[in-house]
């Protein structure tokens, strides 16, 4: 798609988004301009990286000297800023810096990326207002120029699990490590129903007042803690080592 101006760009209230400067048409939006680009067989990326060996990750055991560096380490490195891992003294470096940032600017970072008007594309999500080569994100930024969102990946976006999902790992665990096996959830249907459940009121006569609910609540997870440490320790601890071999397991 060609360049557009970015001093022609109008926002059209009515039809709810950017039109071309020249013809007057609305742009694409993001998920049209996807599907243009999925018909086009001829259609090649901007950008192509190719990864060499991969990284032989290894497991660590809770409670052993790595476990404990490994965690030095990351919290070392989430904490520090990334301006402070390169420090600019020289004018070359300052001069490398400017055009590196004059080229993020008006490069788009994310789908909702005000640059991808640049392109005839309106951004996710558009709204009045946006300006390209002003994005506040922060692969724009100086201090944090080519770094855009989280330093670290989100666990859903390496393990392919919702929130959700981890929840019920989580308490699948807990109830094979208590020997529990059946939950409100999987409790056989026709059984005997002893309690009735509704949602209680603050102004009910039977509710406690606020402090007293937060410090029984506080009880209970102290109580469900005991427990839990006291069925891990009668537990022999696993092998849960990523790098060990059959053979090794079966030893």
């Amino acid at each position: 798609m060609a360049d557009l101006d970015r001093g022609g760009l109008q926002w059209d209230a009515d039809a709810g988004g950017y039109t071309d400067p020249t013809t007057g048409r609305l742009l694409p939006s993001w998920d049209d301009a996807l599907d243009l680009v999925d018909a086009d067989p001829d259609a090649e990326p901007v950008h192509v990286v190719r990864f060499g060996v991969q990284v032989d990750a290894k497991g660590v055991l809770a409670g052993t000297k790595d476990a404990d560096r490994c965690v030095g380490y990351i919290t070392k490195y989430l904490t520090k800023q990334a301006a402070d891992c390169h420090e600019v003294t020289t004018g070359r470096q300052r001069a490398h810096l400017e055009r590196l940032w004059l080229e993020l600017r008006h490069t788009p970072c994310s789908e909702r990326c005000a640059n991808w008007l640049l392109y005839g594309v309106q951004p996710k999500k558009a709204r009045a207002g946006l300006l390209p080569g002003n994005c506040k994100n922060k692969v724009h930024k100086r201090e944090t120029l080519g770094i855009g969102g989280r330093r670290v990946l989100i666990s859903r976006q390496w393990s392919g699990k919702t929130l959700a999902d981890h929840r019920a790992d989580r308490r699948e665990w807990v109830k094979a490590l208590l020997g529990v096996t059946t939950d409100a959830d999987t409790a056989p249907a026709g059984g005997e129903q002893r309690h009735a459940w509704e949602l209680a009121k603050p102004t009910d006569p039977d509710v406690p007042p606020l402090g007293h609910r937060v410090l029984r609540a506080i009880s209970e997870r102290i109580q469900w803690r005991a427990q839990l440490d006291a069925a891990r320790r009668n537990q022999a601890p696993p092998s849960v080592s990523a790098t060990a071999t059959n053979e090794e397991g079966a030893a």
